[in-house]
């Protein structure tokens, strides 16, 4: 997996799985962006961990005050510029989410979605620390992964990603139980509710977790200094 995201599945073809979301993924991604805007301060400041070419940026940019992307695929970075050339309230960033070089309380909210804390195959306790780290007192910090309501459609959706040659071929006996691999590397596995809570309690967090519309899970964390 090392480098997958940087060197196969980045900026056009990263856009291209979008395009062909089925109009139940499409609906998913919606949700879940939608529970993500009622949650950011209006005209705040706020960073996305893995924000590839900046999709979920864009609809953020309609009410926080500045938002920041990070990702570690520089194709992503460069191809997100132009993606976003007409929101003048953002800034794209290549950087890796576990070691991000910011100071302590600066963003208002952090964001890891659409399974982030797993796809991006860092220490997940690493992750949510630094999240947490950099937001400010009272600020929030959220993470989402897939729900387990959700696992048919979040296949099909990998399946049509591999019949257009943007993942390899699925590996049908290894993929189940909420975790695809493929046979060019590829593996992604899904957070739980459960392991939400394992992370978040475990340092110690004021955390709550919630489903979205039976499709994703996050766990929203006020940061209490």
């Amino acid at each position: 997996m090392e480098g997958y995201y940087t060197k196969k599945l980045a900026a056009e073809r990263l856009e291209r799985c979008y395009e062909i979301a089925t109009p139940a993924v499409v609906r998913y991604l919606k949700k879940e962006i939608g529970h993500v805007l009622e949650k950011i301060p209006a005209h705040g400041l706020v960073l996305e961990l893995g924000c590839g070419y900046g999709r979920a940026m864009k609809p953020l940019c309609s009410k926080a005050g500045f938002v920041v992307g990070v990702d570690t695929a520089p194709q992503n970075i460069e191809y997100g510029r132009k993606f976003l050339e007409r929101q003048k309230n953002t800034r794209l960033l290549c950087m890796n989410a576990a070691t991000p070089e910011f100071c302590d309380g600066l963003f208002d909210t952090v964001i890891c979605i659409q399974n982030g804390i797993c796809a991006f195959h860092e220490n997940k306790e690493t992750l949510m620390r630094e999240a947490v780290r950099i937001t400010r007192d009272g600020g929030c910090v959220l993470f989402s992964s897939y729900s387990q309501k959700f696992w048919e459609e979040r296949l099909e959706w990998f399946y049509l990603q591999a019949e257009e040659g943007l993942l390899g071929r699925i590996d049908g006996e290894k993929t189940k139980n909420g975790v695809i691999v493929c046979n060019d590397g590829f593996e992604v596995t899904t957070e739980t509710p459960e392991g939400f809570s394992a992370l978040a309690t475990g340092l110690g967090l004021d955390y709550r977790i919630t489903e979205v519309d039976r499709s994703s899970v996050f766990c929203d964390i006020t940061v209490r200094r």
